[in-house]
């Protein structure tokens, strides 16, 4: 496989490429956010977009075990608000793509998550709700956020935990909600990727292949984590890891 040479050199690509594979599992399964750390590593380690497309069947593979064993918990009314603009933010994500540097939108996209964070915040302290979660446009913002950063480089997780933070829902329906709204997702972008960007090929799905163990040993780790970890800590936690994960698109 002439084409491993260029993604596998030194054993540190290796440790790499398994290290991001258990990290993704674990944020499918309940440890939201922390996929983004992989997100910085694997670009300035592979490149850019040819990382999304070595990152993008995992997330489908470690989005299959989550929706599994999360299936009963997704609150469906909340995916048909957000899917239709989040496929239109992957067009808009490949109509801008050679226009626009990604970096760009990536520090926009944060901006718009603090500010969408710094909403959901003043509603906790205030113990109120905002009208802005009724508007008509609150969904499809998210869902067209959602979309362009997924496609731009697989860095919507934030973005949705903000809107499903906001709708203050219970700690399996936000897993189960996020697992089913990046199933779809996910499988979605597949054939944008093969086709159109052309950076998913038989040697990073070899890569990927390689990879199942950790996936699979991270989600059994998410699993157990969001069994142990109660309610109100567990809302707190994904707060802070999705500041800190909203942070990284800043790199």
């Amino acid at each position: 496989m002439p084409e491993l040479s260029y993604w596998m050199n030194t054993p540190y690509d290796w440790i790499l490429l398994f290290v991001c594979a258990l990290l993704i599992g674990m944020s499918k399964t309940g440890i939201q956010g922390i996929t983004l750390l992989t997100i910085p590593l694997m670009a300035i380690n592979f490149g850019a977009k040819p990382s999304t497309g070595l990152i993008l069947p995992m997330l489908c593979f470690s989005d299959l075990i989550a929706v599994i064993y999360y299936r009963r918990n997704a609150e469906w009314n909340y995916i048909w608000k957000l899917l239709p603009a989040a496929i239109a933010g992957f067009f808009l994500a490949i109509a801008v793509d050679k226009l626009i540097p990604a970096d760009e939108f990536r520090r926009l996209m944060a901006v718009c998550i603090f500010i969408g964070l710094g909403v959901m915040l003043w509603m906790e302290w205030k113990k109120t709700e905002s009208k802005l979660l009724s508007t008509w446009w609150y969904a499809p913002l998210f869902g067209l956020m959602g979309g362009f950063t997924t496609m731009i480089g697989n860095a919507a997780g934030p973005i949705l935990a903000v809107y499903l933070l906001s709708m203050r829902l219970p700690k399996y329906s936000f897993v189960g909600t996020s697992a089913w709204f990046f199933l779809l997702v996910n499988y979605l972008k597949l054939p944008l990727q093969i086709f159109v960007w052309e950076n998913i090929s038989t040697t990073t799905l070899f890569l990927n292949t390689i990879s199942i163990p950790f996936m699979i040993i991270g989600a059994i780790i998410g699993i157990y984590f969001v069994k142990k970890v109660p309610e109100k800590i567990y809302r707190n936690f994904i707060i802070i890891v999705t500041i800190l994960s909203t942070v990284m698109l800043f790199v």
